[in-house]
């Protein structure tokens, strides 16, 4: 049986990515943090150029991250600087008080395909469905390369404070969101304190 698509996101109406004047936070640098080690699969020295070249964009990108306020990121590897967590906790808007789990899993083909970002807290968002997955325009075909984990992280704190019911994964949240505001923040802070909504559970996520 074939597998089924995944959830198709219009991201032409996705909020823009922004990014606000924020303390920096100091991180070790790569060198600090991990060991480069050469790929066991560079046969040729133009493999090897290739292979360092895209290691040290990603690990640029994690030692430069200038991090807001309401984030921040885990490495449950510190020799693995490709998988992480970010923690998202909203200090204003409707999620203010939530506490938000993404996975960041940064492949080989990074910088030119963007990272894969899962949301692993249950939330009742017009833009992140049931299963985690994320609707951001810069995680699909507004990626560029020039774009950073940085940007990412913006991004999504941006979803928390300005969802958009315009481009939804989660339609009934949308729906809600558009004709009944009052409801549509009930709603959140029902899922956040741990409750159903409709017929779905979801998990105490308050900080």
């Amino acid at each position: 049986m074939a597998a089924a698509p995944p959830p198709v996101c219009d991201t032409r109406a996705s909020p823009e990515v922004t990014e606000r004047s924020l303390d920096k936070r100091k991180y070790p640098s790569p060198a600090e943090r991990i060991r480069i080690l050469s790929p066991t699969l560079s046969n040729t020295g133009r493999e090897r150029r290739r292979w360092l070249r895209r290691r040290t964009a990603q690990d640029g990108d994690i030692n430069e991250l200038n991090l807001p306020k309401t984030c921040d990121i885990s490495f449950s590897d510190p020799d693995d600087l490709l998988n992480f967590k970010l923690v998202i906790c909203p200090d204003e808007g409707f999620y203010k008080s939530g506490k938000f789990v993404f996975s960041f899993k940064v492949g080989q083909g990074y910088p030119h395909d963007p990272p894969k970002v899962k949301c692993e807290t249950m939330v009742y968002h017009p833009n992140i469905d049931l299963e985690g997955n994320v609707c951001l325009n810069i995680l699909r075909e507004d990626w560029k390369p020039v774009l950073t984990i940085n940007s990412i992280i913006y991004g999504l704190q941006y979803l928390f404070l300005e969802p958009n019911p315009e481009d939804p994964l989660n339609k009934e949240a949308a729906e809600v969101l558009q004709n009944n505001r009052r409801l549509f923040e009930q709603n959140v802070q029902r899922s956040m304190r741990g409750g159903y909504i409709g017929s779905t559970y979801f998990e105490r996520c308050l900080k």
